[in-house]
Formats: structure tokens, sequence, C-alpha cells
């Protein structure tokens, strides 16, 4: 397992917290760009999964009869709190923690970039990601099976090419995007594998 990916977390952490804290209320109750989750109910989810253990998330699935929505429903609502500053604060606390659930180290670089992406987007906030953590989400989205929210099977014959950076990754059919167009197709965020 390699650890070298927690420095890239924790500063996704730190650059989503920085922007969280000038967020209006009525920002924090937008959807985000996962369906039926507000911006308060991702923050919620990060806080969880960075709270997230192997042996609690084994639990976890466990008591959900290894339902993933269930099991991300009951930690929104654990991590979830009164009001978002309390939920803002338990990210700040959680920030510089480096637990992870049964999955490769790896997506903990997915989750944050990914979601983060979640969030600013309906809020019309960028961010100019650094290229380690995009490829490095990227690769792992490859390796990842769709049953587990990857794209391994969606971009067997494909070739990526990042239009904004030195990354090409596959080989066959080619699909052109920005880096962080790439990764969010792998993520099922936009439809620009079906193209």
């Amino acid at each position: 397992m390699s650890n070298d990916v927690w420095p890239l977390v924790h500063a996704e952490r730190r650059a989503l917290i920085a922007e969280l804290e000038g967020l209006a209320p009525d920002q924090w109750a937008q959807p985000s760009r996962c369906a039926g989750w507000t911006v308060h109910d991702v923050v919620a989810h990060l806080v969880d999964v960075a709270e997230s253990t192997r042996l609690g998330f084994a639990r976890d699935m466990l008591t959900a009869r290894f339902d993933f929505d269930l099991q991300n429903e009951r930690g929104i609502a654990r991590a979830k709190g009164a009001t978002p500053a309390q939920t803002l604060q338990r990210l700040k606390k959680a920030a510089a923690r480096t637990t992870t659930p049964l999955a490769p180290t790896d997506t903990r670089i997915v989750e944050e970039v990914v979601h983060g992406e979640d969030i600013r987007g309906p809020l019309g906030l960028q961010r100019n990601y650094p290229v380690q953590s995009i490829e490095r989400s990227l690769r792992q989205q490859l390796r990842t099976s769709t049953k587990f929210g990857g794209a391994r099977e969606l971009v067997a014959g494909v070739r990526l090419v990042a239009t904004d950076t030195d990354l090409t990754i596959g080989t066959g059919r080619e699909i052109r995007g920005t880096a962080i167009e790439l990764l969010l197709a792998c993520a099922g965020r936009n439809d620009l594998l079906a193209s």
C-alpha cells in the first residue's frame, strides 16, 4: 500500500475547506452533481470517508447488507452537523487523517477530487488541480471496475488524451478532453466516454 498519496489528499482537503469557508447558507443547500445530494451532503460524505477505517467500513457495509447507497446515506447522516458550520468544522478536524475504508489508498485522492468537483461545478467554482492528483485519480478509476464506481470496462479499447497536459493513457479509439474532464467522465459525471 502506497502512502505517498496522503500529501495530495491533504492538499485537496485544505483547498476545499478554504473554498467552503466562503459559502453563503443557500449555497450549502444547492444540489451537487451527486443525484439527491446537496453540497452539504457531499461535504458530510467527505467527513465520513475521511473518518472511515477498514474495520468500521466493513461493519457499516455489513449492517447495510452490502448496499453502498444505504451505507453512504447512513454515513452522511452520521457525519452531517446540524448546520453547515458544524459539518465544516468536522471536515477541518478530519482533514489530516490517513485512514481509509477497505479500498486501495489511491481511492482517497479520487474521492477528494471528484467530490470536490461535485461541489465546485454547481457553485461555479474552479480549481486548478495539480496534475499528479488528476493523473493518480484517473489511473485509479481506470483500474477500478464499474461495479465499484470505476471505469475499467468503459475504457477498454479507448485511448484517453488530455488536451491540457501531457497525459495519454490506453490504446484504441481516441477520446480527448482536459484531464479533469477525462477523470469526471471516468467517474460517471459527464458523457465524454459516450462520444
